[in-house]
């Protein structure tokens, strides 16, 4: 008799050894992933290390150069660059990562039932996600934002609104396509109800292409608040934020150019490494690769 034991052992390790060999022919997206923690690390951590505070002004320190007290200098205010750069940056990846997640659920559980029930209520739905992509998301995020206000958490609602819709669209094809599949059908004859069907059957396959697209939108959403913060609606001072950072650097482009560039630089750092771990997600993900 033949014993399937170390065949049935051995899959997971060449799953892993598989998996391990797709991670290593993307350098681009380990590369990014190692940018991302190490600026999650440098805003989460930094300010504990820094003696400024950035929000504390100082008339006597306006406009200074680069400096061993002052590493980036000071603005306009005299505050520190460095620090509110750090404070900054941990508010913009929080709005970031906490809009995808409003994005993520809503977009999974409108996509989802859509997908999985099908009939009247897949129609109703989805024309509602139509609806939504029709509008500008650019032009409805700034109806939203003036009507009520520029609360942080009012834009992160609305910034997470922004692309919900393109989360459906890709959790309704899923759940639909994986309905009537055995494994499906089997879990409902052993009496499984449809929330457990779901969550524990559909959910899993839908994952890996909710993650790259939510890895997407975390950069997105970052560049829409420093959008939003740009024009007056978004984070307001003397809470700091990468993107009231830049508004506030605009009246002083000729005096201080540096005030905008850093900023400017960390918002692309950060944009561009969620865009190249996203695309290197796709890859790895990818069943067809």
């Amino acid at each position: 008799m033949i014993d399937a034991r170390p065949a049935t052992a051995a899959a997971p390790t060449r799953q892993r050894s598989r998996l391990l060999r797709k991670v290593m022919r993307q350098p681009l997206g380990i590369a990014a992933l190692a940018l991302l923690v190490a600026l999650v690390l440098l805003v989460s951590v930094g300010p504990r290390f820094v003696p400024h505070s950035p929000t504390r002004t100082n008339a006597l320190a306006i406009l200074q150069p680069p400096s061993p007290q002052h590493l980036l200098g000071t603005d306009e205010l005299g505050r520190d660059v460095f620090a509110r750069i750090l404070a900054g940056g941990r508010v913009s990846m929080a709005v970031g990562l906490f809009s995808m997640l409003v994005g993520l659920t809503l977009g999974i559980t409108v996509g989802g039932n859509a997908g999985y029930f099908g009939g009247r209520l897949e129609a109703l739905l989805m024309r509602l996600v139509d609806a939504f992509m029709a509008i500008p998301t650019f032009f409805l995020i700034l109806v939203i934002v003036t009507s009520f206000g520029n609360h942080p958490v009012t834009i992160i609602v609305t910034v997470g609104l922004g692309f919900w819709a393109q989360m459906a669209r890709v959790a309704h094809a899923e759940f639909k396509r994986f309905r009537h599949h055995e494994f499906i059908e089997a879990s409902r004859a052993l009496g499984g109800s449809h929330l457990r069907v779901m969550t524990r059957h559909i959910l899993p396959q839908v994952l890996p292409q909710a993650t790259v697209l939510a890895t997407l939108g975390v950069g997105w959403a970052i560049l829409t608040e420093a959008a939003l913060s740009y024009l007056g609606l978004g984070i307001q001072p003397p809470l700091a934020s990468w993107g009231n950072m830049l508004q506030n650097a605009q009246g002083y482009l000729w005096r201080a150019p540096v005030l905008a560039v850093w900023p400017g630089l960390f918002i692309a750092l950060a944009v561009l490494a969620f865009n190249l771990l996203g695309n290197a997600l796709r890859d790895v993900l990818d069943p067809r690769a």
